[in-house]
């Protein structure tokens, strides 16, 4: 059932349309974040405090809020009113990531945008992907911008990512306490036995899995005009048109330069090697695990195993 449709006042402006942008780690839904926070009439935030401790708390235990959509709505939306507040004092618990996306120096002082022109409201944080469900009761007219990516390649950065990996620690994981776990792509009671024995690349293949299926069910239940898909592999190979189609959704201008600089950086890195990326950091062993754990979702997406 629907969210009963709520008037959220931020900046004396009212939310309309928000956008978010979902994704699995490293799929690069913080470069399409970047991009939209430097579009005019748009103010992107990436990891405010206040939203990643509502996303991490969600996302990590979804027991608190099943059952209690209404009430897990109010959460979330305080916790965007809260994130996107422009003032002064507000930004300066903004994360470098989103200072950086704006253009400002790690250690300047002031908002990242100007109310002046200010339309639209958007996030681009961190695992958003992961409680997709209630975020989409909580903004019921919000705009969706989901990214896909080759799973290997996406295990292949988050293997290489300390913060992503810091997950793993015994400290935080939490399969046997919380089952179904989309956080840590526990869905069935077969993956909760085969944890222990998974390795490192197996484990984030799992989370992968998770999110291109919690993709699949978000194509399947929004509108078509609330959803938009963007293949990463696309954007950097044909950026103009991925960002033609991104900018229509969006109902703005994306500036071009951040997926420029994506771009070119990819071709660089891809001169004299010979097959995929992931194959230049994950050795065989891990390839097959991958594909092991998550070879049906490759394959759906349209990539060769």
């Amino acid at each position: 059932m629907p969210s009963a449709r709520h008037i959220l006042i931020v900046n004396s402006r009212s939310v309309h349309q928000p956008v978010f942008v979902v994704g699995a780690p490293h799929s690069g839904a913080e470069l399409i974040g970047r991009a939209l926070k430097a579009a005019p009439g748009f103010h992107v935030t990436i990891g405010q405090p206040s939203v990643l401790r509502t996303v991490y708390a969600f996302a990590r235990r979804p027991s608190m809020y099943q059952g209690r959509t209404q009430a897990a709505a109010t959460v979330i939306r305080d916790a965007f009113a809260q994130g996107w507040q422009v003032t002064a004092s507000s930004c300066l618990e903004c994360t470098r990531e989103c200072r950086a996306a704006a253009g400002l120096a790690a250690d300047s002082v002031g908002p990242c945008v100007d109310l002046r022109g200010l339309e639209t409201f958007g996030d681009a944080s961190p695992d958003l992907i992961y409680c997709a469900e209630a975020l989409t009761y909580a903004f019921p007219d919000a705009r969706i911008v989901q990214v896909i990516r080759d799973g290997r390649n996406v295990v292949a950065s988050m293997l290489a990512d300390p913060v992503v990996m810091s997950w793993y620690r015994p400290s935080f994981v939490n399969v046997d306490t919380e089952f179904p776990n989309p956080f840590f792509g526990i869905e069935t009671a077969e993956d909760r036995d085969l944890w222990p024995r998974l390795s490192p690349a197996a484990r984030c293949a799992l989370r992968w899995r998770w999110s291109v299926r919690l993709a699949a069910r978000l194509h399947h239940d929004l509108p078509s005009g609330q959803l938009k898909t963007i293949r990463y592999e696309h954007l950097l190979s044909k950026p103009e048109d991925a960002l033609a189609d991104l900018s229509r959704f969006a109902g703005t201008t994306v500036p071009s330069a951040e997926i420029r600089n994506e771009a070119r950086t990819a071709r660089s890195r891809a001169r004299g090697r010979r097959g995929p990326a992931y194959e230049a950091s994950l050795n065989a062993e891990d390839i097959t695990e991958i594909e092991k754990v998550a070879g049906e979702e490759v394959r759906r997406l349209g990539y060769t195993l």
